[in-house]
């Protein structure tokens, strides 16, 4: 299984950036799915996650400013930052928990991270 995030760059305060995690490989149910992130000096914690029922949970310093939806026929999430902050800086990971379609074990999954950089 391969989870490979897109979308990061450099913006200014205000702006907006669109991240994308592309799951493929395997077999599998999607379980769960979210985005993470490590600001500088910081341990990494949950931006955003999204539940195979539809549930979402956001991080509160985010909420009303990013949107995580999921393309389910793509095996792709997504995250659509809008009015990003320069405290918003930092790395973003996409994590999947997958359900083996065979032997039902499940198991989470990372990418390597998209960088996001938001200047003042």
């Amino acid at each position: 299984v391969q989870v490979v995030e897109s979308g990061g760059g450099m913006v200014q305060a205000g702006g907006s950036l669109r991240l994308s995690c592309v799951v493929s490989g395997g077999a599998f149910r999607i379980y769960e799915m979210g985005w993470y992130r490590v600001l500088p000096g910081k341990r990494r914690d949950l931006v955003a996650v999204l539940t195979n029922d539809g549930i979402i949970n956001y991080e509160d310093s985010v909420k009303g400013r990013f949107t995580i939806d999921m393309d389910k026929s793509k095996n792709t999430l997504f995250l659509q930052m809008n009015n990003l902050k320069p405290e918003d800086t930092g790395v973003y990971y996409c994590n999947a928990e997958l359900q083996d379609i065979s032997s039902s074990f499940r198991d989470d999954f990372w990418g390597e991270g998209t960088r996001v950089t938001v200047s003042s």
